[in-house]
């Protein structure tokens, strides 16, 4: 039987629509931010608490592969380099005796692997007042300025619902790396970290339009298929001015969409490109 927390989160998702409170642990590291805190304390290889539409890596643990079973201290001797966490805040939650969820229990997890090697970087609340609180960080950096998290992909807000997130919070990065030669506890400023996460997306744009001849002669095949699944249609919906292209290159926008879906990639990645492919498929009809 499904633990209560994954089949709660399972049928909140499947939701027609949401209200902002039910958001609870899925609320996702702006992408400025993700990248920001990569190009100081990466890189990063592992996600260590994220499903399939909120992953930031490539390898990443689902709640239903219980991240607290997991040695990630010997995963990242594999992909060869640091794992990100924005760890779930919700109560602490058990499955087949094993807790999956609650802070204290993840950072002691933390702890451990610290123990064993490797580097796990924790984008937290700055919640000094709470039990959890890792005391035992091998760095500290407090985030100066309030940092306001992406909503889900799947979040479809109620009428009256906000369609964005707007409400920040303080924050800081939590390093747990024993071989850690730098300061015990510093600062970044959050402008900072958008500026620099905002330049590596350029450079990834750039790489991704350098490649885009080599997409047009790749295209698939057009097919007559108009039904896709949910989460092509969620997507797709996220595309600005889809609508504006021709059939044919609709289906094509979709097909991409649907096979990186596939390849497991992030969300955010497949958005990315999506939106690059619509304006080549918009340029070409004008």
């Amino acid at each position: 039987m499904n633990n209560p927390y994954i089949a709660a989160l399972e049928a909140l998702r499947v939701q027609p629509t949401h209200k902002l409170k039910q958001i609870g642990d899925q609320w996702r590291t702006p992408d400025t931010i993700w990248w920001g805190i990569n190009s100081l304390y990466g890189p990063f290889v592992l996600d260590l608490f994220a499903d399939r539409e909120n992953h930031k890596c490539e390898a990443y643990y689902t709640a239903e592969e219980n991240a607290l079973t997991q040695n990630w201290s010997e995963r990242l001797k594999e992909l060869n380099g640091a794992a990100y966490a924005n760890p779930p805040y919700s109560r602490a939650s058990e499955q087949d005796g094993q807790y999956i969820t609650g802070m204290r229990h993840i950072i002691n997890h933390t702890m451990a692997m610290r123990e064993l090697g490797g580097r796990y970087v924790y984008f937290i609340k700055a919640a000094t007042s709470e039990v959890w609180w890792p005391e035992d960080a091998d760095h500290v950096a407090f985030v100066r300025g309030r940092v306001s998290f992406d909503l889900p992909a799947w979040y479809r807000p109620e009428p009256g619902q906000p369609t964005e997130s707007s409400a920040g919070f303080g924050a800081a990065i939590a390093v747990f790396d024993k071989t850690w030669h730098g300061p015990r506890m510093g600062y970044v400023s959050r402008d900072e970290l958008e500026a620099r996460g905002a330049a590596f997306i350029a450079q990834i744009e750039k790489a991704a339009a350098r490649l885009r001849p080599l997409q047009r002669e790749e295209e698939p095949p057009v097919t007559s298929n108009d039904v896709w699944s949910a989460e092509v249609n969620l997507i797709s919906a996220q595309i600005p001015n889809i609508a504006l292209l021709h059939a044919d290159h609709q289906r094509k926008l979709k097909h991409h969409i649907n096979r990186m879906l596939l390849e497991r990639q992030p969300s955010s990645s497949i958005i990315n490109a999506a939106q690059s492919l619509a304006i080549t498929f918009g340029e070409r009809v004008q």
